[in-house]
């Protein structure tokens, strides 16, 4: 069971897990929890450190920054301790979770889970602090990077081969689209890895990227749950009830009924940038794309357009909108190799995308999809494609549009 920073926000809220722990306890579970730090206090960590020192060292930062899932497992312990249960907290260098030395981002190279099931196997719950391990040179904490509580939630699950890894958080499973932006919109009861994925690459904020590669690689089930529902309102895990509510991420091999579409999403922190006037030849795009990787500014759509004499060509592409500046000056001070004409970026772009395992054996879904926009006078400016997924660039401006157009378009309203 994984709790996020919203679910563990206060003391209140740490008795409410500790509520939704017991009830799977008692059902005869052996239970692990991995918690996050209460919610805002690793922003208000980091931004301590940045306040004593911009020029930081990434060993101390993760001292600072790990300390907030250290004090959510402890107190969560104690919680459950309240309830009568045992209980145990651990930190990451505690069971331990071996890392590499990347301080801040660091990735887990293996976890030997014998202390941990030892435990377990006395009957306690073992709440473990999230986004941290040690890592071997110094034996120092190294902390996984934002995102990282997912990530040893689902890579200790693999650990302990547990049945299921709970994601509780504060909605309560993964809907075909922003509910805020398309009431319509609903939960799924599963859906694939792949999806996932691709919905957690393309906006979708439920489960992060990372945890779900490894889910699926590892082959951990995972759920996603609210913890804000009522714990006695939620049954206790039964193996092979896939009826509770809830989104079970999982092998495509489970779901049966394989929808073409199964979910919309959208990403507004795009930048488009446009060469203009580059001579096509070969090369150019090398020249292009290649400092920009070196950079590690990650390029998604590309778009090229060569004139009608063929002498020249427009190129298009999009990257991440934090990334806009320094793309800019990558491209700018390579202008000479390059040989543009001239240089155009926008960020008042939104990539949408229609996601679906069920892609792969159906036709004309993209022209289905461009015919629908096209009705609405939406136009399209960059398409990139995958077996399960389109995704189109759009003025930001018919983002809700488009949404709402394409979730009806598939079905996904009924």
């Amino acid at each position: 069971m994984k709790f996020g920073g919203t679910s563990v926000a206060n003391v209140d809220r740490i008795r409410n897990v500790a509520l939704h722990v017991k009830r799977e306890a008692d059902a005869g579970h052996q239970v692990a929890v991995v918690v996050s730090a209460m919610s805002g206090v690793t922003n208000q960590l980091v931004a301590w450190v940045k306040e004593a020192n911009e020029l930081y060292d990434p060993r101390e930062y993760d001292a600072v920054v790990a300390s907030g899932e250290q004090v959510t497992s402890g107190l969560l312990a104690i919680a459950l301790q309240r309830l009568g249960l045992k209980a145990r907290s651990w930190q990451g260098w505690q069971i331990p979770i071996k890392t590499n030395t990347a301080h801040g981002s660091a990735r887990m190279i293996d976890i030997p889970g014998e202390a941990l099931l030892a435990s377990i196997g006395k009957g306690e719950v073992a709440v473990i602090a999230g986004f941290q391990g040690v890592e071997p040179d110094e034996e120092r904490i190294a902390t996984l990077g934002r995102g990282g509580s997912d990530t040893s939630a689902v890579a200790i699950a693999a650990a302990l081969k547990a049945d299921l890894c709970d994601i509780y958080t504060d909605v309560d499973g993964v809907y075909s689209t922003d509910p805020r932006m398309v009431p319509k919109a609903k939960r799924m009861e599963k859906i694939s890895y792949e999806e996932m994925l691709e919905m957690a690459s393309l906006g979708a904020k439920v489960l992060q990227i990372r945890s779900v590669e490894l889910a699926m690689v590892q082959g951990v089930r995972l759920r996603v749950r609210s913890s804000f529902e009522a714990p006695e309102k939620l049954s206790a895990f039964k193996l092979g009830d896939n009826s509770h509510v809830g989104t079970f991420v999982c092998d495509e091999d489970e779901i049966v009924e394989k929808q073409v579409v199964s979910g919309i999403a959208y990403a507004k922190d795009e930048a488009k940038v446009t060469l203009f006037g580059i001579e096509d030849k070969p090369g150019v795009a090398a020249a292009i794309f290649g400092p920009l990787a070196e950079t590690n500014i990650n390029v998604d759509m590309i778009v090229q357009n060569v004139s009608e004499d063929g002498k020249s060509t427009a190129m298009t592409f999009t990257v991440p909108a934090a990334d806009l500046a320094r793309s800019l000056d990558v491209i700018k001070s390579r202008k000479d190799k390059i040989g543009y004409r001239e240089l155009k970026s926008a960020t008042d772009v939104v990539k949408v995308s229609v996601i679906g395992i069920g892609m792969r054996s159906h036709a004309g879904v993209a022209s289905s999809m461009f015919k629908a926009l096209s009705g609405k006078g939406i136009n399209i400016e960059a398409i990139s494609t995958s077996e399960i997924k389109i995704s189109v660039l759009l003025n930001a401006d018919y983002t809700e549009l488009a949404v709402r157009t394409l979730h009806t378009l598939y079905g996904l309203d009924a």
